[in-house]
């Protein structure tokens, strides 16, 4: 900062008139003091880059997809590139279910009705192939009461395309055909997923015209005033909005998943209404106590700058932790959430403080009442006198607040992992009952099969009609078709034709396995693994929707302790440079897991058997939970949790430097943010709760988890177990082995008064090793600092 400005400064009203050391002395005292100087430049290239994303970023949703649960390495995998490539078989696009209100599809009227309808279809553009019941009679195309029966059509689009002229399709044909007696349902693949992608656009305008209404109201009576309420829109904006420009650049190179952009508006409006609260309440506390605008925008950026970034780092790697699983509708969220925190981060620490330069005091012109932001005296507030409480019977908390949350967590005990299908759509869906009706009105899963893929040699008619008939015995297979015929309970059930020409080339052949069996159930798991456990004749590929479950199940399997292990690893590293202790780490990342149990027991409670329906709303009852949901949610929710972890821990630390009194700080500490904490908490739920309101059963379940995780955080945990733990521990919480002290105090960053002592700056220095004592009232082994200070 140059001279004259300092000089300005000093002649402000409510400017302190002592003179001060104003040149910057850390990396975030740096930056503070750089938009201070430049303040109106970077709210200029700010509206730029905002308006610039805005416009680029547009084109975002009609480059989404729908699907992404599938590992695209797996055999399965393979197998379905196999059966495009080389025989041009595929699962079917569309499914016209067809109902008669004669007594059965043979009667004449149906029939004609039906044979015209198929007629329709075939004529219709973009359609490649159309298999009717009406037109081959075929038995395995009729349903077992003989008032349903199938059209199975192929387009000739894919991905995008072929959702949208699917949803097309289901638009014109869905309903009763005038004149005759039949109703037509449409249902299939990308028809599902285009309903999916519908639903999810019109929940999102729904979920933000009842979150942003509430929030601006809640927001006003934490703030205080009219303006100070809008500053976390301010940083909103800038992390959606760049957020979506930068998913756009993402579809370019990779699929995203259309599921993701939920996480975008509600992580982008959650963290910027934490960080907010952060920035905004440190603001007015140094702005009262120096009285001058620059000063106070210097010193929020210096500490709770510091503490945003760090918090923004913390939930981007829980984040990135699901990267390492192949199915990219878990890395989609991972690519949204990692660019919208750290948009939000650049947002806070950046746009915000530029913000608040210009505004100066009139930040709480527009009063409404008390901010709740406004830090009170520390030995007097309310989150002072419960932190006491908690201190006086620090094992009545701990043991309780343990006992509670596993308790809660107790039903996820009986989780039953599946994967997303039509049943994700509400039971008022179109499709979603077209799609019923094809999983209950026909003895096997027509549509569905097991694919066994023979792609290297082609074996003799002799070995392929033996391995056929194998298959055909296993327990719930209907029927298997080949190229030498079909079979069922190892009796030929058809004659060879034609059409069985379209299992084979001149290389290779493959089967079509047809069972009874719920796709994403232990017994059609087990149905895969005995299709693979069957001899082949020769290099066999098995695929289909349920070896694919398998597949992905496996993988997550496989990668999760990955994941866990990125989580837990780089956890501990940042918060030991933030608090140089090797026992606060351990502490949170033991009970911020622990704080998660309470949402894992309601994901089963609720949405595997299907309680509370009418207070989180209507939704299909599976039985089964979609294996990527309990992932994705550990990872935002731990991510959310750590944020408030490093709220707390900042200025506990920030205190424990100052005093050395470790009861004192804690108190001190959860003075100060509770508040904070609480208030942020309350305002993510509601944001999150919105989501409870799509007619999506993972994104429902998504709000509601992710909201009970953050509320039961905030609440007996940060505010409970928290302080009870740390009173237990003593001045130990402070402990590092020798060694790592030392590593500590060359690379880690800590918090040192300035020279008039009127507030913290960031500094990376060395501190002096402490020494070791027992901590009397704890009987816990610990360390107290030195008084001195960095300088």
């Amino acid at each position: 900062m140059t001279h004259s400005t300092t000089t300005a400064q000093a002649q402000r009203p409510g400017s302190p008139s002592a003179p001060r050391d104003e040149s910057p002395r850390g990396l975030m005292d740096r930056l503070g003091a750089f938009i201070v100087a430049h303040r109106r430049r970077v709210l200029a290239l700010s509206v730029l880059a905002v308006i610039a994303a805005a416009v680029v970023g547009s084109g975002l949703f009609g480059r989404l997809q729908s699907g992404g649960f599938d590992d695209p390495g797996s055999d399965s995998a393979r197998a379905a590139t196999l059966l495009a490539e080389r025989f041009d078989a595929a699962p079917a696009d569309v499914v016209v279910v067809v109902s008669t209100s004669a007594t059965s599809v043979d009667d004449p009227a149906t029939l004609s009705a039906g044979r015209a309808l198929t007629a329709k279809l075939a004529a219709e553009p973009g359609v490649k192939d159309v298999t009717s019941y009406f037109t081959t009679g075929s038995p395995a195309l009729r349903g077992t009461a003989g008032t349903d029966a199938l059209i199975s059509i192929d387009l000739n689009a894919q991905g995008d395309a072929a959702q949208t002229r699917a949803s097309e399709i289901a638009a014109a044909y869905a309903g009763p055909v005038a004149g005759t007696p039949i109703t037509a349902g449409v249902a299939g693949a990308a028809t599902v997923f285009a309903e999916v992608g519908d639903t999810i656009k019109k929940d999102l305008a729904k979920a933000e015209s009842l979150a942003i209404p509430i929030t601006m109201l809640l927001l006003l009576l934490v703030f205080g005033t009219m303006v100070a309420a809008g500053m976390p829109l301010v940083i909103a904006i800038v992390a959606v909005m760049v957020s979506f420009l930068a998913l756009y650049v993402t579809t370019l190179v990779t699929d995203v998943s259309i599921f993701s952009v939920n996480l975008v508006t509600s992580l982008g409006l959650g963290l910027a209404i934490d960080y907010s609260l952060l920035i905004v309440s440190r603001y007015r506390e140094e702005l009262s106590r120096s009285g001058d605008t620059d000063i106070a925008v210097r010193r929020a950026v210096a500490t709770a700058g510091r503490t945003v970034v760090f918090s923004g780092v913390t939930v981007a790697i829980a984040l990135s932790a699901m990267l390492v699983f192949p199915q990219y509708f878990l890395r989609s969220f991972a690519y949204a959430g990692i660019a919208t925190t750290a948009l939000a981060v650049l947002a806070a620490v950046i746009v915000l403080p530029a913000v608040l330069a210009v505004l100066g005091r009139r930040i709480d012109k527009g009063r409404v009442l008390k901010s709740t932001t406004r830090v009170t005296d520390d030995k007097s507030g309310a989150w002072y006198r419960l932190s006491g409480v908690v201190m006086r019977r620090p094992w009545f908390f701990i043991v309780g607040g343990t006992a509670l949350l596993v308790l809660l967590g107790l039903p996820f005990a009986k989780v039953n992992f599946g994967q997303t299908d039509d049943r994700v759509l509400p039971a008022s869906s179109a499709v979603a009952q077209a799609s019923q009706t094809l999983r209950t009105a026909f003895d096997s899963r027509e549509t569905t099969p097991i694919t066994v893929v023979l792609p290297d040699s082609r074996p003799t008619d002799a070995s392929l009609t033996s391995y056929a008939k194998t298959l055909s015995t296993l327990p719930d297979v209907v029927r298997v078709d080949s190229s030498v015929g079909s079979f069922s309970a190892s009796r030929q059930v058809a004659p060879v034709t034609s059409a069985n020409a379209r299992f084979a080339d001149s290389s290779g052949t493959y089967l079509s396995v047809v069972a009874d069996v719920e796709p994403y159930s232990s017994t059609g798991k087990d149905l895969v693994a005995a299709v693979r456990g069957t001899t082949a004749p020769s290099a066999a590929v098995v695929g289909g929707i349920t070896a694919s479950f398998v597949d992905s199940q496996n993988v997550m399997g496989q990668r999760l302790p990955w994941a866990i292990g990125i989580i837990a690893i780089a956890t501990f590293v940042l918060l030991f440079l933030f608090t140089g202790s090797v026992i606060l780490p351990i502490k949170a990342l033991v009970l911020n897991t622990l704080s998660l149990t309470a949402m894992f027991g309601a994901l089963v409670w609720i949405f595997q058997e299907g309680r509370l329906q009418w207070l989180v709303g209507d939704f299909q009852v599976t039985g089964m939970l979609d294996t990527a949901m309990p992932i994705l949610m550990f990872c935002i929710a731990f991510g959310l949790s750590m944020d408030y972890e490093v709220f707390l821990l900042s200025r506990i630390k920030e205190e424990y430097d100052k005093s050395g009194d470790n009861t004192e700080a804690v108190r001190i500490g959860l003075q100060r943010t509770g508040r904070l904490i609480t208030s942020a908490a309350a305002l993510l739920a509601i944001v999150f709760l919105a989501f409870a309101t799509s007619g999506v059963t993972i994104i429902k379940m998504m709000g509601v988890g992710i909201a009970l995780a953050v509320l039961v955080d905030a609440t007996i945990v940060r505010g409970l177990m928290v302080p009870a733990f740390m009173r237990i521990a003593g001045d130990f919480n402070w402990w590092a082995p020798a060694p790592l002290r030392r590593l500590h105090n060359r690379i880690g960053l800590r918090e040192a008064p300035d020279a008039d002592s009127s507030g913290p700056w960031l500094v990376a220095d060395s501190a002096p090793e402490p020494t070791a004592k027992f901590a009397a009232d704890s009987g816990v082994g610990s360390t107290t600092p030195s008084a001195s200070v960095v300088q």
